[in-house]
């Protein structure tokens, strides 16, 4: 086939969408196997868990399902430690015993009234076990040992917007080592009303707290501990938890959809044409595509003819180069830089081989001296 000499490029304004179809079969054929293997796993093990569940149940119930995304080029500039969330249709933390600690703005007793009202549902007063401001966490909580206890009482981090940015100084690398715990961000803060579609700036008063109601302090909590969590990195893969191994292949598909959308979107620069693939996966299984990108350039000036001279002038300045002078792409000589000489040892002086005959006579020699002077020495002291 001849090269080709024009690129077609995909339209800047055509958007990519996974199909649904394609992930409700790849998350039908990803829990079929997950499950076979954790039977096989069962069956090959010589010790039997006498502390395992029952063979009528899942035993693969709590591993989690991951959603992975590439890109052509880093997502972000930097790493940021504030996680950001997407409300999936199923949320992933539904535990009735889940532990929630709430970090607020000054004061904490007003978000702790809020809580204790009778607006609040009483299965999520339950689960929030502790509410602190920035200014009693930063006193109670100073010492590491102090850090560790609250990361381990505690399942849920919800940290106040306001401060937030603050959190990372405050509970340092206790806290934001990993991605398991960190704070996630809820608004709690008053609602303001929009007038003739803007918001109306904020008065402040000393003697009214900016707090939301009960109800949608509620809201915040169910949605951001149910949320799916994204941390970003400079980096160009990412991985996303969507659902458990328990969960229906529908539940899993529709978190997907949902995250893969909101993640472009928003969290993606480029959006849909920076996106190289989308992948679903176990802890332990290899990744199935649930979709993939037809054209693996960017922009259009990252794509080259086959026939064209800056295509050549690539292929030339690519080429292997060993034990000839390095060409620059403009063809002038570059001198290869010389090498340093390596300085000989100088010979050590030859240490004369010892004689140890004469060494006896001189010693013998030096005794019969010595005796000669004692008895000179005795004989004067007599006279």
């Amino acid at each position: 086939m001849a090269p080709s000499k024009t690129v077609t490029l995909r339209s800047d304004t055509t958007v990519s969408l996974i199909d649904p179809n394609q992930t409700l079969k790849a998350g039908k054929a990803l829990l079929a196997h997950m499950k076979k293997a954790s039977k096989e796993k069962a069956a090959n093990s010589e010790k039997k868990d006498l502390l395992a569940a029952s063979d009528d149940e899942e035993t693969n119930s709590d591993l989690p399902i991951w959603l992975t995304l590439t890109t052509k080029r880093h997502m972000a500039v930097s790493r940021n430690l504030k996680p950001g969330k997407i409300v999936v249709p199923h949320p992933l933390n539904t535990d009735p015993e889940m532990r929630i600690c709430l970090i607020t703005a000054e004061p904490q007793r007003a978000y702790k009234n809020l809580i204790a009202s009778d607006d609040f549902p009483t299965e999520w007063r339950k689960r929030v076990t502790r509410v602190i401001d920035v200014a009693k966490l930063k006193a109670k909580f100073r010492a590491y040992e102090a850090q560790r206890q609250l990361f381990a009482d505690h399942d849920v981090f919800l940290g106040d917007t306001r401060i937030i940015n603050r959190l990372p100084a405050i509970l340092g690398k206790t806290f934001y080592k990993t991605t398991a715990k960190r704070p996630i961000p809820v608004e709690i803060q008053a609602r303001i009303p929009k007038t003739d579609g803007k918001r109306v700036k904020r008065v402040k008063d000393a003697d009214t707290v900016n707090a939301c109601t009960s109800v949608q302090l509620a809201g915040e909590i169910e949605r951001a501990s149910g949320a799916a969590l994204v941390n970003l990195s400079p980096t160009v893969n990412t991985a996303i938890r969507v659902g458990n191994a328990s969960w229906s292949a529908k539940q899993i598909a529709e978190n997907v959809d949902v995250v893969a959308k909101t993640l472009v979107e928003k969290f993606v620069s480029g959006q849909w044409k920076n996106v190289k693939s989308i992948y679903i996966k176990g802890p332990e299984t290899a990744a199935l595509p649930i979709w993939l990108t037809d054209e693996l350039w960017l922009e259009q000036k990252d794509v080259v003819a086959d026939d064209s001279e800056e295509a050549k002038a690539l292929l030339q300045s690519e080429r292997a180069n060993i034990g000839k002078k390095r060409k620059s792409l403009e063809g002038q000589t570059v001198e290869p830089e010389p090498v340093a000489k390596k300085a000989k040892k100088s010979k050590a002086a030859k240490v004369p081989e010892g004689d140890d005959f004469k060494l006896d006579k001189e010693i013998a020699d030096r005794k019969a001296a010595l005796k000669k002077q004692k008895k000179a020495a005795k004989k004067a002291l007599e006279v």
